[in-house]
């Protein structure tokens, strides 16, 4: 009996394959990108680079795409009035994109839109890969491995180094040969179909509504006690929202969070005050600090009733660890739906958030329909956005777990 041969190590890719693509600056350069572009065929591998970390905006510093006949390109947006060459090219065609709800909305801040959508990280879920970030598909389907060490830098920085572009560039190196491993695996597995209404799904979605009262997401605001202390708060977390709008800066580098939590708690009422907080000593504290205290004075003005309440608005269901207290039932018909959607996972090998949202199944178990049928189930679950497939498997199964 012979030893089991070691798997072969995967390739590391640094640089792209053909060369390194030029950056796309100017008008010229994008008609004759865009034109072979054009010129080659099938599905076109988008992605774009953000600097979330370091922009108050979620728009594209740079976009890269490669194409079949074509090779890759890099385009710089900013620089460039009019991306119409290259909405052209992309209209009608089928995008692969990895992660698509990431880069959607920065893609349609430009109008650019898909008329077809793969989404490759989707699809490994799909198919129930367990690491299904770029780096790991890539090297668990094709063999090469891409380092992923500048996905944080700021990217809204010019000029940008050669090895930020070799890494945006490799982004897209793969991402054609991926879509068609991913789409033979997912032929395998019967879910071909579930796929296509996935990736319709997420082409389709639209932005995220907003949220309300998006100022109780500070971090550290637990440590805050009372209505007026949330107030302050809310008023130095707006003000800091405003300017951060300004400036595009990202919120938390113009004031930290710690700070926001310092002031609310001391309520400091004049700058020295104000500057023996720790988080205010830092320049964005200092220089607006004449905004930080009237954002706090302001908050002292605000009528009892206007006041933010201490419990956050409930948005949906009691968080689930609370529903033995306030609902048992309703913590029964949770458990017993959860077990069905676990089950019905396995036997179709899915992520069981895949398989339905979590939120719509704790919302039928908190209130199920007067009349607990699978017609009515599956009424409810349309109404909740679920898919046709998803409401197929899940029904009757749903019905049955709600009725016991």
């Amino acid at each position: 009996m012979t030893d089991p041969q070691p798997e072969p190590e995967a390739e590391l890719l640094t640089e792209p394959r053909e060369g390194m693509p030029p950056l796309i600056q100017t008008s010229v350069e994008l008609a004759e990108a865009a034109a072979r572009l054009a010129a080659g065929s099938g599905p076109i591998a988008v992605d774009t680079e953000r600097a979330s970390g370091f922009r108050y905006s979620g728009r594209a510093y740079l976009i890269q795409l490669r194409r079949a006949g074509a090779g890759s390109v890099l385009v710089d947006p900013i620089p460039i009035e009019d991306l119409d060459p290259l909405r052209r090219v992309l209209s009608g065609s089928e995008w692969i994109l990895h992660a698509a709800s990431q880069d959607l909305p920065c893609l349609e801040e430009l109008d650019l839109h898909p008329s077809k959508l793969f989404d490759t990280e989707l699809a490994a879920r799909l198919c129930d890969f367990e690491k299904v970030g770029l780096a790991s598909i890539t090297e668990q389907l094709l063999g090469f491995r891409l380092e992923k060490q500048h996905s944080a830098a700021d990217w809204s920085s010019r000029p940008l180094p050669h090895d930020w572009l070799a890494y945006a560039a490799l982004d897209v190196e793969l991402l054609i040969e991926l879509r068609d491993e991913l789409d033979a695996e997912l032929a395998r597995q019967g879910k071909t179909a579930w796929a296509e209404a996935e990736f319709e799904h997420v082409r389709t979605a639209g932005p995220p509504k907003p949220r309300k009262e998006p100022w109780r997401r500070t971090s550290g605001i637990h440590k805050v006690r009372g209505a007026r202390a949330l107030g302050r708060v809310r008023a130095v977390w707006e003000a800091r929202d405003d300017l951060a709008r300004k400036l595009d800066r990202a919120p938390g580098k113009v004031l930290p969070d710690a700070a926001i939590v310092e002031a609310a708690t001391a309520d400091p009422t004049d700058f020295a005050e104000l500057m023996g907080l720790p988080g205010f000593r830092r320049r964005g504290g200092r220089t607006n600090a004449r905004l930080w205290l009237a954002a706090l004075a302001e908050a002292r003005t605000v009528p009892g009733e206007d006041l933010p309440s201490t419990t956050p608005p409930q948005d949906g269901p009691p968080a689930t660890h609370r529903w033995a207290d306030r609902d048992p039932v309703a913590a029964e018909r949770l458990a017993a739906a959860r077990e069905v959607v676990v089950e019905v996972a396995g036997k179709h090998r899915l992520p069981a958030e895949n398989l339905i949202a979590p939120a719509l199944v704790r919302g039928l178990a908190w209130e199920p329909p007067k009349r607990v049928t699978e017609s009515h189930v599956r009424t409810v679950l349309a109404e909740g956005g679920a898919r046709e497939w998803q409401i197929e498997l899940l029904a009757a199964g749903l019905a049955g777990a709600l009725q016991d």
